[in-house]
């Protein structure tokens, strides 16, 4: 077990927020920060880097440039480093490929000392005599323990892949959009396929797909329980409420008022790109030219109940269409749940659990500064992506 070492404060998880966190503080001389991440490298959802996908957000929303727009590890430099900045320009889109931007993120990482790959954090205590927090990492490739301690901690674990209760534990070998390339062979070889959402990645993987449903010769269905494939809203005048001054008008609001927005805000970061969607009935229109593609869009469906058939490998899925009120049932073999992710409060927080402020739902009471202790403790704990109910669609 190794000796503990002392750091202003400590992040827990490396996704693009704790990443970019790591960017704006190396430069700091006199802040001391540690960053640790469960995953051996930097992999930001490398299971839906579909050929030409990209970002639904411009370069500017890299990791560092909106803070600091001088910073080393702003995307443009990175492009300049690796001698694609020309090739960049001329593309000229405002939008990075995802493979590209993840390959963006590994660059900055591996430029960083205070990143430390491979650490999955067991437990966090706080320590009264010291005023510290104490934390536990287990190293996921030796099994060797070790402990650090700091006097604040910076939450970033992500949001985990978000599976409908009518599907779990079911068994057979039904996927997440998240790991979709690494089983798209094996899909493509059944005899029906279905996605399961209404968002950007099911609309992705439905579209890649049905590029492929001639040579293969499955029956492709995509399910949503949305009236309609919304598209993103990327209008000038609602990019503006992505600004700091919107979240402090947000912040402000009634507990009941921000729940009802952020209902009615999803369009605004959960809708589909309107060139996809567009895309989609071209695609449609060439392959029923013929004759009738073998594939079905059921809008207003909801999936109520599914079981699994281990003697032929195939879901039987209880559905309903609300605005007719018809139930009906739909057997496929394969099966895509493009459900998105949701948050969940870490087990590893549980000691020091009294420690942190709540709602009246159980999730983190978070204040506008991004804290979550209570009043006696402090401004000592943070979290980045977990505040959606207090700052809105606006991440930090």
């Amino acid at each position: 077990m190794s000796t503990a070492s002392s750091h202003d404060f400590i992040a827990i998880g490396l996704g693009p927020f704790n990443l970019g966190l790591a960017a704006l503080t190396d430069p700091i001389d006199d802040l001391n920060g540690l960053f640790l991440e469960r995953k051996p490298d930097f992999d930001w959802h490398s299971g839906m880097f579909l050929e030409g996908s990209t970002l639904q957000t411009p370069f500017m929303s890299d990791l560092v440039t909106l803070a600091d727009p001088t910073s080393p590890y702003s995307f443009l430099n990175y492009l300049k480093e690796n001698g694609r900045l020309y090739s960049f320009y001329i593309r000229e889109s405002f939008y990075p490929l995802r493979e590209e931007f993840n390959d963006y993120c590994r660059w900055v990482a591996a430029r960083l000392g205070s990143v430390r790959f491979g650490q999955e954090v067991t437990s966090v205590e706080y320590d009264e005599a010291e005023g510290r927090y104490v934390v536990h990492a287990t190293e996921t490739a030796t099994g060797e323990r070790h402990t650090w301690r700091a006097g604040r901690l910076v939450l970033g674990t992500g949001t985990p892949p978000y599976v409908p209760e009518a599907c779990r534990d079911l068994g057979g070998d039904l996927i997440h959009n998240s790991r979709y390339l690494e089983h798209k062979e094996a899909l493509q070889a059944k005899e029906s396929i279905t996605v399961v959402g209404s968002g950007q990645s099911a609309a992705e993987i439905y579209y890649d797909l049905l590029q492929d449903i001639d040579a293969h010769g499955y029956r492709l269905d995509w399910i949503t329980r949305s009236p309609r494939f919304f598209p993103l809203e990327y209008t000038k005048l609602t990019l503006e409420m992505t600004s700091p001054e919107y979240v402090d008008y947000f912040y402000g609001l009634p507990a009941h008022t921000r729940e009802r927005l952020n209902t009615s805000q999803k369009n605004l970061y959960k809708g589909i790109n309107s060139d996809l969607i567009n895309a989609i009935f071209d695609l449609l229109y060439i392959k029923n030219r013929r004759g009738p593609c073998p594939t079905r869009l059921m809008t207003n469906t909801a999936l109520r109940q599914a079981s699994y058939d281990a003697a032929d490998s195939s879901y039987t899925l209880a559905l309903r269409q609300e605005e007719q009120g018809q139930d009906f049932t739909l057997t496929t073999q394969g099966l895509i749940l493009a459900t998105g992710y949701r948050y969940q409060v870490p087990e590893f927080l549980a000691p020091v659990g009294d420690r942190i402020a709540w709602d009246e739902a159980g999730r983190f009471a978070v204040a506008r500064d991004y804290s979550i202790n209570t009043a006696t403790a402090g401004r000592e704990i943070y979290v980045q992506n977990a505040e959606l109910h207090t700052h809105g669609f606006v991440t930090p």
